[in-house]
Formats: structure tokens, C-alpha cells, sequence
């Protein structure tokens, strides 16, 4: 039972206010005393109802049974906190769960009760109770709660989340109404950090979500996940993003999917993709599952298999300064480190003829082709190398490869690694290209290339109609139809290595 020493404030006696609602203090409490129970669980989500008494840790929120309302009878809405013995009214405790001074602040908490009971009621009309109010007594304490903002990070809902015996439930608080009810238009979560982001990946339900934000993702997902009425969604911050839609591994999973995918092109999405999930996985898994496991989620979102519903427009990449900034996705390795060539580079291999940069180049692709390092250079692993080269015949190809030393526990790699062709006596023009393209696909049996060298690119210079291998304009056709097809079709992460003649060396003479 309560002691009989609760302290009553009398708000009666507060300064003259402007606000006329602050005169009427009787009336505001007996609006709160009729919805007293939905009132206790707005501010205090946490709280138990036990045998006529509403419990909850104290003002703040936390759990526990310290702070004790009176439920029933004369005392209902009064309050004490055993702990601090501190005690009040039901507009002191609404007061004091805000941080605020029901005394001093009261204009403003008599503006947040009327509110919250509703402007159209008039506040000194008796409140009937209204039988429709959530009841949480019997779903216990929440436990998970998920907050939706506006871009600019401004409160629109909570999501609260139960576990009774029946199995859970999600209970959505319009926080503009002020009522157990989800917004109308519900909105999508995380909203100011996908407003940011490029890419979006749009899951089910707030734990996944949160689940692939903990990893650095860009996540949101729609109230009610599956179940989410999706013309009731507002899907507009979804606008000019690439989205990728990552369903629950069962059929209603693939069925919310296929309505979100066509609710996202339907808002202006720049493409839409569904992932399939791994076949290999059990039924119901999500992304929280993927997360708990160590699934690699960014692998999964960039190369999982998928379903295309959009295709982006072509479009010219740009980047802000933050968004360069604020990226700290590790860099790709190089190719040949430190930094000599890297994923889709290309490196110019020149020096005058004669000099022996075949040789060198020989020796340098077989000691990439190895996994080993080569005055100073070294690759991640054994790297699968194209040689194609058009200035040594078969016999003193094979007489230099022989003069080339490799470490003798990293020779069968190189062996497999090394493709090379002999002299070649054609040019890359379309024709060419039908030839060389196919040998390069099939050379490493299915796996793509690696590293692509030219050998030397005179003797296979294509320049269109512009001109030779020394003019701009033929060298940029060479490079851009030729070359970046080859690579086009074989890998576009190849990296590419072009030997170049120079001009030859000017003999100078020494008095």
C-alpha cells in the first residue's frame, strides 16, 4: 500500500499564466485519470501493471518496480517513488518524465497534455474511456524499440516490440498523434542516414535493419516489414537511389520484395535489384541472421545473385567531398605492389628498341604468374598472366622462358598461371579482336585473366583511320576500342601492362 504521506501540489496557486488551459488544472487531471493506464504506458514503455498498481523503475523510464502509481480507487494517478520518496499527481509524474518542472514549466506540459488527449476533445468535458486504447498489461515489457525520423531527424514514430508467451508483437506510437497507431503515410526508417546514401539496401523489419547499419550499410526497411501495407508506405525518400532489396528466406519474404520493388520504381528509384538468398541457408533467414553469423553481408549486397527489376541510366559518377571522406571501405590490393598496377589499371611499359624490355617483361609476368616477388614488386597471390606478344618467335620464346629462374616451390603455379602467345602476325582490328578475345577467355580454364600484356603494341596498333601509333587521336582509338574491349570482355578488373617502343636512342658524339 502507498503511506499515507503523499505529497500533493497544488498547481492552483502557480503564477498567472496567459495559456487559459493553466487555470483549468482539475480539468487536465481528470482527462489523464481516464486514460490513466494508456497515459502510464506512453511515458513509461518499461512499466508492469501488477495487482491495481502500475511499477516502473523511476521517473526516467528504467526498468524496475521503485516508483509506484495507484491504480484504482481515491489515490488513482498519485504516485511515489520509494526509492527518493518523492512523490505527486499524475501532472507532476507527466512532468517530471519529461525533465521538466511541473510548476514552472507548466504552460508548456499543460500545451503537451491537451495534445496528447486531443485537441478536439474539450479538456473540461468528462473523458469516457476509450475501450480501444492499446493494452500492454498482458505483452509485458518491451523488448525492442526502434525510433523513425525525418531526414532532418525530427521524432515521427516509435516501434515497440513484445515477446509474450503468444509470440511476439509490434506495437507502432504515432508520435505527431499521440496515439497507438502507425503514421499516416508510415514512413521508412533510418531516413536521415539513406537521404545521404547512394545506395540503399531495404530489408525486413527494424532488426535487421539495425543489424546492417551496425556494419557501416546504408539500411532501412518499411513498419511492419513483410506485413507492411505498401500503398500505405511512403516510398519517396527512396527517389533517384539504387536500391537493393533483401527479402527473409521464405515465400512471403520474396512476395513483400516483389511489391517493394515495384513501389520503389514507382517513386523514382535509379534501379531496384532483389537478392536471392543462398540456397544453402534455412528457411526464414534474414539479415540478422547473416549478421550474427559473420555472413559477409558487403559481399553478399555487391555480388550476390539477384533479380533485376531496374537498371540505372547511364550516368556520369560524382562525388561530394564528405562522401569521399566519410567512405573507409578498405582499398582493393594491388595487383602488383606497392601500387605498379592495380584492379582495371594500365601501366606503359616504354624504353627504346633493343634494350632488352621483352626479356625484362618476361621475366617480371613469369615472377607474377609464380606469386613471387621481383626487385621489389610483389603480387597478393599467384596471378593468372596473358602474354600476348608479337615480336618473338615460338622456339626463342621458349629459349628465353628457360633462361628465366624462379623460386623452385613456386614453379607449378607459374607453370599453370603463364599464358603466352607466339609471334603474332595480325593486328587488332575487329578481326583481330575475334581471335585474341576468345583465346584470352579460355586460356586459364574459365577463371578470367589476371593481368593482360601487349608485347609490343606497334606490331599490333590499330589506330582506326586517325593515323599511327604516334598520334593522339589514333593512340586514344587504340586504347579505348581496342584495348578496353579486350579487357571488357575477359575481366574488367584485369589489369593491363602495354610495351612501347621509343624512339631509339641518338648516338652523340665526345671530342
Amino acid at each position: 500500500m502507498m503511506a499515507d504521506n503523499i505529497i500533493w501540489l497544488d498547481f492552483n496557486d502557480a503564477p498567472e499564466q496567459r495559456d487559459e488551459l493553466t487555470s483549468d488544472t482539475d480539468a487536465l487531471r481528470a482527462g489523464l485519470l481516464d486514460r490513466l493506464e494508456a497515459v502510464l504506458h506512453y511515458l513509461f514503455p518499461q512499466g508492469r501493471i501488477r495487482g491495481g498498481k502500475f511499477y516502473v523503475g523511476d521517473v526516467d523510464g528504467n526498468p524496475g518496480k521503485s516508483l509506484v502509481v495507484e491504480l484504482d480507487g481515491p489515490r488513482r494517478g498519485l504516485w511515489k517513488d520509494f526509492s527518493t520518496d518523492e512523490g505527486g499527481d499524475i501532472i507532476d509524474l507527466w512532468a517530471r518524465s519529461q525533465g521538466r518542472s511541473a510548476r514552472s514549466d507548466f504552460p508548456r506540459i499543460a500545451a503537451e497534455i491537451r495534445q496528447w488527449l486531443g485537441i478536439a476533445t474539450p479538456v473540461g468535458t468528462p473523458m469516457r474511456r476509450d475501450v480501444r486504447s492499446v493494452q500492454m498489461d498482458d505483452l509485458g515489457a518491451y523488448t525492442g524499440k526502434w525510433d523513425y525520423l525525418t531526414p532532418d531527424g525530427e521524432l515521427i514514430a516509435c516501434v515497440y516490440r513484445y515477446d509474450p508467451p503468444t509470440g511476439k508483437e509490434y506495437r507502432p506510437w504515432d508520435v505527431r498523434a499521440r496515439m497507438w497507431r502507425a503514421p499516416d503515410p508510415r514512413p521508412l526508417y533510418n531516413q536521415p542516414a539513406i537521404g545521404k546514401a547512394r545506395e540503399v539496401v531495404l530489408v525486413e523489419g527494424e532488426k535487421c535493419a539495425a543489424a546492417l547499419i551496425a556494419c557501416g550499410i546504408a539500411a532501412t526497411t518499411a513498419m511492419n516489414g513483410a506485413k507492411a501495407p505498401v500503398d500505405k508506405t511512403d516510398w519517396r525518400p527512396l527517389a533517384g537511389k539504387s536500391v537493393v532489396i533483401w527479402p527473409d528466406r521464405d515465400a512471403p519474404g520474396w512476395d513483400y520484395a516483389e511489391s517493394a520493388a515495384r513501389a520503389c520504381v514507382m517513386a523514382g528509384s535509379a534501379s531496384v535489384a532483389i537478392l536471392v538468398p543462398p540456397t544453402d541457408k534455412p528457411a526464414k533467414w534474414d539479415a540478422a541472421d547473416a549478421v550474427d553469423e559473420g555472413f559477409d553481408c558487403a559481399a553478399f549486397i555487391a555480388q550476390g545473385d539477384r533479380r533485376i527489376v531496374k537498371t540505372a541510366a547511364p550516368s556520369l559518377p560524382t562525388f561530394t567531398l564528405g562522401e569521399l571522406l566519410d567512405d573507409n571501405s578498405p582499398l582493393p590490393p594491388d595487383l602488383i605492389a606497392p601500387r605498379v598496377l592495380t584492379p582495371a589499371g594500365m601501366l606503359v611499359f616504354g624504353g627504346a628498341p633493343k634494350v632488352g624490355k621483352s626479356d625484362f617483361l618476361l621475366s617480371w609476368l613469369a615472377h607474377m604468374a609464380a606469386g613471387a616477388a621481383f626487385l621489389g614488386m610483389h603480387p597478393p597471390r599467384p596471378l593468372r598472366v596473358f602474354y600476348l606478344q608479337a615480336e618473338v618467335q615460338y622456339h626463342y620464346l621458349r629459349e628465353r622462358v628457360k633462361d628465366v629462374r624462379l623460386p623452385s616451390h613456386r614453379l607449378l603455379d607459374a607453370r599453370a598461371n603463364f599464358v603466352a602467345t607466339p609471334q603474332l602476325r595480325l593486328v587488332l582490328d575487329d578481326a583481330g579482336l575475334a581471335q585474341v578475345i576468345p583465346a584470352i577467355a579460355k586460356a586459364f580454364g574459365g577463371e578470367p585473366p589476371d593481368i593482360i600484356a601487349i608485347d609490343p603494341i606497334r606490331n599490333v596498333f590499330d589506330g582506326g583511320d586517325a593515323g599511327g601509333e604516334n598520334d593522339n587521336g589514333a593512340m586514344l582509338f587504340f586504347l579505348s576500342q581496342r584495348v578496353e574491349r579486350i579487357r571488357q570482355a575477359v575481366n574488367p578488373d584485369a589489369g593491363v601492362i602495354l610495351a612501347h617502343h621509343t624512339k631509339k636512342l641518338a648516338r652523340t658524339s665526345h671530342r
